[in-house]
């Protein structure tokens, strides 16, 4: 039997793409930032074309447009963030010069997915490495013992899915390769469902530390989730 605790879970199997439109504020990095490597273990450069979001995959393109005075730019993902309320897109200083919007610091701006890329990220050299194709036979069973959870802590993302049969085979996976708690929280965005699987959670960000180095090296675009800023 298969059991997995699962974070606000919900019945979804269609095949749409990423969320297309959402909009906020945009902010940029600060200057501090540059050289720094970010989630995706890409450094960080004010002048590459590149931005950070809470979900999209990285390598997914995106254009955004500020509503303010219609310019528009197109980035790539390659960060997470950011994590205040209300900005749904961080912005490298090249990009945001782009638009406009340097001197005030933020921006409402809209944010359309153009290019969902293929779910693989190139970090510190490596060739592309999958997360999204997982292998399901022609039947499964599982049995789920469903729990709502407010965790605490730290947890360890894995990816985001939409597809339910990747979902289940690959939680089965997960837990019995790394003997870890498998939670997946639930997430909406502009009225689609999206999955995600997170491995904990863990008492200490060290611990998290410590299992994201080991997933890192099968799941590249694994990041920290810190349930207290969620």
């Amino acid at each position: 039997m298969k059991k997995f605790v699962l974070l606000f879970f919900a019945i979804c199997t269609t095949g749409l793409v990423l969320a297309q439109v959402q909009t906020g504020k945009a902010s940029f990095y600060a200057d501090k930032f540059e050289g720094s490597p970010t989630a995706s273990g890409e450094k960080y450069k004010h002048s590459k074309l590149t931005a950070a979001h809470k979900t999209l995959p990285f390598g997914t393109k995106v254009r955004v447009t500020n509503l303010a005075n219609n310019e528009t730019v197109e980035v790539v993902i390659n960060d997470r963030g950011p994590y205040v309320d209300g900005r749904i897109i961080d912005l490298s200083k090249s990009a945001a010069e782009k638009l406009g919007f340097v001197n005030k610091g933020l921006a409402e701006v809209k944010m359309e997915v153009i290019d969902a890329g293929d779910g693989k990220t190139r970090a510190k050299g490596e060739g592309p490495v999958s997360i999204e194709h997982v292998t399901v036979e022609e039947k499964e069973f599982y049995d789920f013992e469903i729990t709502r959870l407010l965790p605490k802590g730290f947890g360890v993302q894995i990816g985001t899915y939409q597809e339910l049969v990747n979902l289940m085979r690959l939680s089965d996976n997960l837990k019995n390769s790394y003997k870890k708690n498998v939670m997946v929280q639930v997430k909406v965005i502009n009225g689609v469902k999206y999955y995600s699987l997170i491995l904990g959670p863990l008492s200490t960000r060290p611990k998290a530390e410590e299992l994201l180095a080991e997933l890192k090296k099968k799941f590249p675009d694994s990041f920290i989730v810190d349930y207290s800023r969620l």
